[in-house]
């Protein structure tokens, strides 16, 4: 390859990388900066070179738009995210609770390096991460890393599951024994990450919180239980189970006042049949994992919520109340 062809690859590749790094809207790139930053990485470049360098940039598919008259210049218009996307993408990691404090820092540096300098700046201006509610498991980022090889791979998987004690050490399961599980699925909900698979033991399907899982270790041998796992509608399967609590699952009918659509639609989805009673009310009837989480959820809207049926779960929540109200008897 010759030296021309060479340097002007160079030449476009730096135009590029500078368009992309400096520009967006807002702010836009003269032919004097353009000519300054290729000469600070030893580039020499004429002003007809620059122009037509832009063209054939713009005539491959880059999106630059070409500013004339007093703001004469060029800039950026689109990536492959633009800065309300970004923004999100910041937001949804500051608020995912299984993510470490120091982690979150490290990823929000490199999503608003995927913007311009000036968004970087605006993204990297706006996060509040100290004092928020973080997981203090560090490995959880490569916990989810190993977790999708081995379902990508259907093959099982060994692990420590642990809680915290009141001095936020870990205290293991089952005496430290290691569980052995068919991962089928990482499902997210309410800010955790959860894996969702076959417990061979059990014979049966649950799901873990991931950044309570220590020490995974992806077995030589193919994964259990794929009829149990079909069984499942992911879509609906952290609708019943609230909070992600294990629970025997049952039909369960409920009466809400016609105020509370909006929290039902909320919980239970758009597709959620809502039917009106003419009273002010109206009835759902839905899969739900009965267990505490679930009678915290009806009893936090009061009389504007009721239990209707079956009468086995209307006994156990009464019996949930009574339980609690015993707690406050004096």
């Amino acid at each position: 390859m010759s030296k021309n062809n060479t340097d002007t690859r160079l030449r476009l590749l730096n135009i590029l990388r500078y368009l992309s790094d400096n520009t967006d809207a807002e702010h836009y790139a003269t032919v004097e900066s353009i000519q300054e930053y290729l000469s600070s990485q030893g580039i020499a470049a004429e002003r007809r070179a620059i122009y037509d360098d832009m063209h054939a940039l713009a005539e491959f598919g880059y999106d630059i738009v070409f500013l004339k008259g007093a703001r004469f210049g060029y800039y950026m218009n689109s990536r492959a995210f633009e800065g309300p996307e970004l923004k999100l993408l910041v937001d949804s990691i500051q608020s995912s609770r299984f993510i470490t404090e120091r982690k979150t820092i490290s990823l929000i540096k490199k999503i608003a390096s995927l913007g311009s300098v000036h968004e970087a700046k605006d993204l990297e201006r706006q996060v509040f991460v100290s004092g928020r509610v973080k997981s203090m498991n560090e490995s959880v980022y490569y916990n989810v890393d190993s977790l999708s090889s081995a379902i990508n791979q259907s093959n099982a998987v060994t692990f420590r599951y642990f809680d915290y004690d009141v001095n936020g050490e870990k205290v293991y399961r089952q005496d430290g024994e290691r569980y052995t599980v068919s991962p089928f699925a990482l499902i997210w909900d309410n800010e955790n990450y959860y894996l969702l698979g076959y417990d061979e033991p059990a014979d049966m399907m649950k799901h873990f919180r991931v950044d309570k899982m220590d020490r995974i270790n992806i077995l030589d041998r193919r994964r259990k239980g794929s009829s149990h796992f079909k069984a499942k509608d992911l879509s609906r399967y952290s609708v019943m189970h609230f909070g992600m609590y294990h629970g025997d699952t049952v039909r369960v009918r409920m009466r809400f006042s016609d105020r509370l659509s909006g929290p039902v639609i909320d919980r239970f989805g758009k597709e959620v049949s809502m039917i009106p009673q003419g009273d002010g009310s109206f009835t759902v009837e839905e899969q739900i994992a009965v267990s505490p989480v679930f009678f915290s959820w009806i009893f936090s809207f009061g009389t504007d919520a009721e239990i209707v049926g079956p009468e086995s779960v209307r006994k156990e929540a009464a019996d949930y109340l009574k339980e609690l109200s015993g707690l406050y008897k004096d």
